[in-house]
């Protein structure tokens, strides 16, 4: 049995990798070969994340073992076998490959080949230039803050404080004598 993952990424629309694997390889077999296949140096902490059909997280495999809790399920890279956490088609998961700056690609599992073997991670399919494998925090905000900011953006710019109750909300109904009194707790 073969596994099938399709790789793409948000930051490049023309990114894309397919990686064959065994399903019995573990979750570091596959962290290897998506650096490989993106050019990424092994020096920077990663994390898979299985994802539901949102791309909502709900299990953490990490690079190196972060919780030593013996109640809190944890998995581990090098000890997690891809079958372990992932038996069907179209699975999502995430692979935070930058985790200052929570970049990662998205990873679906879109075939699994029956009848054939692979013995070692093999890229299939190589589209587009990864993006960078880091970056700061101030290149970060230089290609994110693109939104117009200005006075009007949170709403109308004649503003009038003057037109709020100054007992907060009450009377919002035209009847602010059926407001609830409110007791304040000091401190």
């Amino acid at each position: 049995m073969i596994y099938r993952f399709t790789i793409i990424s948000d930051e490049v629309d023309d990114f894309i990798r397919e990686i064959q694997i065994d399903p019995e390889a573990t979750f570091f077999d596959l962290h290897e070969a998506i650096l490989k296949s993106a050019g990424y140096k092994a020096d920077q902490m990663t994390s898979f994340f299985i994802c539901d059909d949102d791309w909502e997280k709900e299990k953490e495999i990490t690079l190196e073992e972060m919780d030593n809790n013996p109640e809190v399920d944890s998995w581990v890279m090098k000890e997690t076998l891809l079958n372990e956490l992932i038996e069907d088609e179209k699975q999502k998961l995430l692979y935070v490959f930058d985790y200052i700056t929570e970049r990662c690609f998205f990873i679906e599992l879109s075939e699994i080949i029956t009848g054939k073997e692979i013995k070692t991670p093999k890229c299939t399919k190589k589209e587009g230039e990864a993006p960078k494998q880091t970056i700061d925090f101030e290149e970060m905000t230089t290609s994110t803050s693109s939104l117009d900011l200005d006075e009007s953006f949170y709403g109308d710019q004649d503003f009038d404080i003057d037109e709020f109750d100054p007992e907060g909300f009450e009377g919002l109904d035209g009847d602010s004598a059926a407001a609830a009194p409110v007791e304040e707790e000091r401190i």
